[in-house]
């Protein structure tokens, strides 16, 4: 066995209870959350948000800002439905990626017959979304889409970040991965849910990325693909490199201008009708096969 899936099978997938909360303020309630993001975000609304039924998974911010998810069952027949995990606002300061995630998640309440088991986490990032002036970051300055458990996290975070970017501040790593309760939150919950596939919502690159097993979607609307590449402690990184999960990356071309509602419908059918023509076609993820204890000697 190699030596990074050695230390994979012993320790990557890491429970939320390991981990205080350590968050700076009480927890908030899901309706404060609600009023907070709705108060941000014009094109959601307080009232919209809390329609969407968000629940908190257990974890809070550094501010103490619940991180919020909601389920929504598929309509179709099928026994065991694929499961796709969406996911807005990794950075702050991307705003369309979050209100975006709320649209989407009107239509799943509205699309009964949709074939997929989702479960959809709006504001990874509310520490960097609701201040006044909202960052990339979040509350301690991390770079959560640098943060993740990847296997060239200890040896190259750090010193990629200082040599390759200059030590920015807005794509810091974090003292050590995992460091975050919302990437911990996260791995929890990609942990717990299994997806079958992650799509994760992005601006302002206007572009389609991917990581993962599959042949890529060449284009989801008026969204191309051009891959971008991996990072140390990267959500593509750790999910569709590591995990083996088909990882797609919308990168919406602005991060304060919604696209408009033929694009984003787009969008939306391009993506569910690759994810229909293509999961059937996907391996296990690494964390099914690890369960499979002849999976290894193959």
């Amino acid at each position: 066995m190699k030596p990074w899936m050695a230390r994979l099978t012993a320790g990557l997938f890491v429970s939320a209870a390991a981990f205080p909360c350590l968050a700076q303020f009480p927890l908030a309630s899901v309706e404060r959350a609600c009023e907070r993001i709705g108060g941000r975000l014009q094109s959601v609304g307080a009232q919209m948000c809390l329609a969407s039924n968000l629940k908190s998974g257990g974890l809070a911010s550094h501010r103490g800002m619940p991180l919020l998810y909601r389920d929504f069952m598929p309509g179709s027949s099928r026994r065991t439905p694929f499961r796709v995990l969406l996911i807005g606002g990794i950075h702050g300061d991307e705003l369309s990626s979050v209100s975006i995630v709320f649209q989407w998640m009107q239509k799943l309440e509205a699309e009964r017959l949709q074939p997929f088991h989702w479960r959809v986490i709006p504001a990874l990032n509310p520490d960097g979304l609701l201040p006044r002036q909202a960052s990339r970051v979040n509350a301690r300055g991390v770079d959560l889409n640098r943060n993740f458990a990847t296997p060239d996290w200890s040896a190259d975070a750090l010193s990629y970040w200082k040599r390759v970017t200059r030590s920015d501040p807005r794509r810091y790593p974090g003292a050590h991965a995992l460091s975050e309760p919302e990437t911990r939150f996260l791995v929890a919950q990609i942990e717990d849910f299994k997806p079958d596939a992650i799509i994760s919502v992005h601006a302002p690159f206007g572009i389609l990325d991917y990581d993962g097993p599959l042949d890529p979607p060449q284009r989801f609307g008026y969204l191309r693909l051009q891959p971008l590449g991996i990072y140390p402690g990267s959500l593509g990184n750790y999910a569709g490199v590591t995990l083996k999960l088909p990882t797609i990356t919308l990168e919406l071309p602005h991060a304060g201008i919604m696209p408009s509602a033929s694009q984003s419908q787009r969008v939306w059918a391009d993506m569910l009708r690759w994810l229909e023509s293509n999961l059937p076609k996907a391996d296990p993820p690494l964390f099914e096969r690890l369960d499979d204890p002849n999976w290894l000697l193959r």
